[in-house]
């Protein structure tokens, strides 16, 4: 079915339209729960992503809210099209003037597969093309477009004949949160800690201990989760605020909520590594986040950290080995978090995120949970561990 483009896109701009919120692989189900927590009804998880029902409105609070996403899309209009001449058709029909104005800047981005596109380049570019006639034959002008997500974003996902294209509402992913200066050595995703730390049986009321912190994203994302800080507040530009549809009034009203609904943290986050350049990275970017003052910072071996009486939960994210040769020398340490679980957390979770599982198994300790990560490509997994004194057995 091709639908006729500008009556179905005004209708479902203004009232409902289909969102889809990407995530990494994995992350689906805990981005799901995020999306619920704020109010709104999850039409379906998939794989890399959730689905719901909105509008721009809800897109500006997802973009806002949301510790896990990679991106928000807002669904413009979906036809069928066999090869690039219907694609282009289809696309211009549709009533970009109303969105889109002569002076922006357009960006475009793809998943393509049909047979007679062998270049996503080739499919961007004719939505390009049928994007900027329409505005040339209207408006008498045309606007500049490039890679850059500084201004209007458009998605294309185009699989055999089925065709839908997006506003990317977000622009830069957001799941770079915005307050990490110095990403340090092999830094952990931003949207990967907060999941980690979701998938946890942390909460704000236990002390957390995060030996071998590196850059600080897993003590810092902890921090912002206990002080409800939005991540979206420490962005200045989306893809949204580019659209003629956007109105200022409203997004400045979801930002005024969300400072409101920050909380005060009476809690402590204990993070630690034994290179003291990266416990420097880690002030700083806490520094950065505004996290400072919750974070407690140490320069140390993971065995001698300050553990605090009552006990939490202890996550550590060592290194994998992923070089020929390194593996060898990290079953010691890895070893060693055994014995540290063992001999000085009794009373804790504890949590291992590795992409090793070979290196995990010198840990010595029996799981209580295997959850299913990936870190980038590497497929990995936080191993949960019940730390309790002696045996378990009665």
């Amino acid at each position: 079915m091709l639908y006729s483009g500008a009556a179905f896109f005004i209708t479902t701009l203004k009232a409902q339209s289909n969102i889809y919120v990407t995530c990494a692989p994995k992350i689906s189900g805990i981005l799901a729960k995020e999306i619920q927590e704020l109010g709104y009804q999850v039409s379906s998880t998939l794989p890399k992503g959730v689905l719901l029902k909105g509008d721009l409105e809800v897109c500006m609070n997802l973009n806002l809210h949301l510790r896990t996403a990679n991106k928000v899309l807002l669904e413009i209009e979906h036809f069928r099209a066999e090869n690039a001449d219907q694609f282009y058709d289809a696309a211009r029909k549709i009533r970009w003037e109303r969105f889109i104005s002569d002076e922006s800047y357009i960006s475009i981005d793809s998943f393509v597969r049909n047979d007679s596109i062998q270049d996503n380049r080739f499919a961007n570019l004719r939505l390009k093309d049928a994007v900027v006639d329409r505005l040339q034959e209207i408006l008498g002008a045309r606007p500049n477009s490039g890679p850059d997500k500084t201004g209007t974003c458009i998605y294309i996902h185009w699989v055999q004949d089925d065709c839908t294209l997006y506003f990317d509402t977000s622009g830069e992913t957001i799941a770079k949160h915005g307050y990490r200066k110095n990403p340090g050595k092999a830094p952990l995703q931003e949207t990967l800690a907060a999941a980690l730390l979701l998938e946890s049986r942390w909460n704000p009321a236990l002390p957390l201990v995060n030996p071998m912190c590196g850059s600080g994203t897993l003590a810092i994302e902890a921090a912002l989760i206990a002080t409800r800080t939005a991540p979206g507040l420490f962005r200045e530009n989306f893809g949204f605020m580019h659209l003629l549809t956007f109105e200022p009034t409203k997004w400045q009203k979801l930002v005024d909520e969300a400072i409101r609904q920050k909380e005060p943290y009476s809690g402590r986050i204990y993070a630690s590594d034994i290179d003291r350049n990266a416990v420097r990275i880690s002030q700083e970017n806490a520094s950065s986040a505004g996290m400072a003052e919750f974070i407690d910072f140490e320069t140390c071996d993971f065995r001698s950290i300050q553990l605090p009486t009552e006990p939490g939960v202890v996550i550590m994210n060592p290194e994998y080995g992923e070089r020929l040769g390194e593996e060898q020398k990290l079953l010691q340490i890895y070893k060693e978090i055994g014995d540290f679980f063992k001999k000085r957390c009794q009373g804790y979770w504890g949590y291992v995120f590795t992409g090793n599982m070979n290196l995990a198994k010198s840990i010595g300790l029996k799981t209580k949970r295997r959850v299913e990560f990936f870190n980038g490509r590497i497929d990995c997994r936080l191993l949960e561990y019940e730390l309790y004194s002696g045996s378990k057995k009665p």
